[in-house]
């Protein structure tokens, strides 16, 4: 019975070690997230209210203005940004943005795919390992722009995609990522970032007045990229927020259900002892009885 008595010991040592490591990463992903949730609050009205602008130009363009970036042309090819994360230990998160990314090739691009002219564009580590697994055709240049994210990193990737698209390389680029709502709730999207989409007008809507200045090729060409670039900078504050919410949900119930575990445990270590017990006792018991004897 010692025997049986050591190995639950053991694993409970096991458990408490186990949770204290849990425990932590929770502490940690809740501090980053404090900072990640602050990044994404403050940036996204500020890039809604460009992509708001962005689509209104593009609406009210009539053909006037030349627009290589807005330029609808039959898919031929496809680029998908997939923003994921470098680590796991956050759930279900990077499997639910892969499986979401796959779904739309198989729903919407599967004459493309069947083709080769589907592209992946990780950003993060995760993406970029399942992807090339897998067999995708992957653009590796950016994967790793997680680690130290700054606009600038995020503005390359942007570029590499608004540069294939306007070299007619691709003919769709879509953005699948995961939107931050609170640290236990993401939403996971799919939204179109090339060509650039124009507003549905509703019946008597008017339409946007801008007054241009300098003139309308000018500012759009300038313009429109750095919107680009936002879209995607904040997809990807979206993410990392969204990382760190996942990961301090999935560590508080590993927590949680470490602590089940150390009950139970504790339960079948007291029954093994209380049977050590009862076992020797009956031994010294029915020694004295032989001597006696």
């Amino acid at each position: 019975m010692s025997g049986a008595l050591k190995e639950v010991r053991n694993r409970i040592k096991s458990v408490q070690s186990t949770q204290q490591i849990t425990k932590a990463m929770k502490m940690v992903s809740a501090a980053k997230l404090r900072r990640a949730q602050d990044a994404i609050t403050q940036m996204r009205p500020y890039a809604k209210k460009l992509q708001e602008m962005l689509s209104n130009i593009v609406s009210n363009s009539d053909g006037d203005v030349s627009m290589a970036l807005a330029a609808q042309r039959p898919v031929e090819k496809v680029m998908i940004i997939v923003v994921t994360s470098d680590r796991g230990l956050c759930g279900g998160y990077n499997s639910n943005l892969i499986k979401l990314a796959k779904q739309i090739i198989k729903d919407k691009y599967s004459a493309q795919y069947a083709k080769g002219n589907v592209s992946i564009l990780p950003i993060g580590k995760k993406g970029y390992e399942n992807f090339t697994k897998t067999g995708y055709n992957v653009i590796s240049n950016y994967w790793d722009i997680l680690g130290g994210l700054t606009f600038e990193k995020v503005q390359a990737a942007a570029k590499h995609a608004m540069d294939a698209f306007a070299n007619k390389e691709v003919d769709a680029v879509e953005l699948v990522y995961s939107e931050f709502k609170n640290a236990a709730t993401q939403r996971f999207v799919a939204e179109q970032f090339l060509p650039v989409q124009k507003v549905e007008k509703t019946e008597g809507q008017k339409n946007a007045d801008f007054i241009f200045e300098p003139g309308k090729d000018v500012l759009i060409a300038e313009l429109m990229p750095k919107i680009l670039n936002t879209q995607l900078f904040k997809a990807t504050l979206d993410g990392n927020a969204s990382e760190h919410g996942a990961r301090m949900t999935a560590m508080d119930k590993a927590s949680d259900n470490a602590n089940e575990l150390l009950k139970s445990l504790k339960i079948s270590y007291n029954r093994a002892r209380q049977a050590a017990i009862t076992t020797e006792l009956t031994e010294i018991v029915s020694g004295a009885a032989a001597l006696q004897g």
